[in-house]
């Protein structure tokens, strides 16, 4: 059974400060047309669950249509890394680490409706760590893989350079600590920077065995 791990998109969705916030409304009524209800929506690409394209923070960077989305598709372990404000190597290295998509459940409660003062961060040794155990795509159950405040995005600058993409507020609460079957297709934006996903997991086995 597939497990939704996506942030459903509301108008209430929390967002960053300096971003356009979603909104979906229903201009078109069928009411008004006779025939069909059109629904109009207004968003910044890094709203709830999204990846990042490389271009988001690199000028040079790809963008999101020219991404391998062979990438968002294939074998995931879910970690579980409570109360920890960096997430280092040594935390890591606790973890059987397998498949290509490495997924940190760092909350046991989500609120998305609110947006986060501080969140946990990958430090940069973790960062070539994980590229050292062939994973490919790193994703977090927070708005950013940097601080919140960060100008810099050091982690997301690190991870681009160990070859690794990122996928953002994913929804862990019914996912528990395993190995998974893991799809998050973004949409294919031509030369965008970021795009909402609808993630999934489906179990494979536990870390215990």
């Amino acid at each position: 059974m597939w497990i939704d791990i996506t942030q459903t998109l509301t108008n209430d969705i929390a967002h960053w400060p300096e971003d356009t916030p979603f909104n979906y409304e229903v201009p078109v009524t069928k009411k008004d047309t006779g025939s069909v209800n059109i629904g109009k929506i207004t968003t910044s690409t890094h709203i709830g669950t999204h990846i990042d394209a490389p271009f988001h923070f690199d000028d040079e960077g790809e963008t999101v249509d020219s991404l391998d989305i062979g990438r968002y598709i294939g074998e995931a372990t879910i970690i579980e890394v409570y109360d920890q404000e960096e997430i280092t190597e040594a935390v890591l290295s606790e973890y059987d680490i397998k498949g290509t998509i490495l997924l940190v459940k760092t909350q046991r409660t989500y609120k998305p409706g609110i947006f986060p003062e501080k969140v946990p961060v990958l430090n940069e040794e973790a960062a070539g760590y994980i590229a050292s155990l062939g994973i490919k795509l790193f994703g977090i159950d927070v708005p950013s893989v940097d601080d919140i405040d960060s100008k810099d995005l050091k982690i997301h600058h690190t991870l681009y350079d160990n070859d690794i993409m990122i996928i953002e507020n994913v929804v862990l609460s019914e996912a528990p600590g395993g190995y998974y079957d893991f799809i998050a297709l973004p949409l294919k934006i031509e030369g965008a920077d970021g795009s909402p996903v609808r993630a999934a997991v489906r179990k494979r086995g536990s870390l215990n065995g």
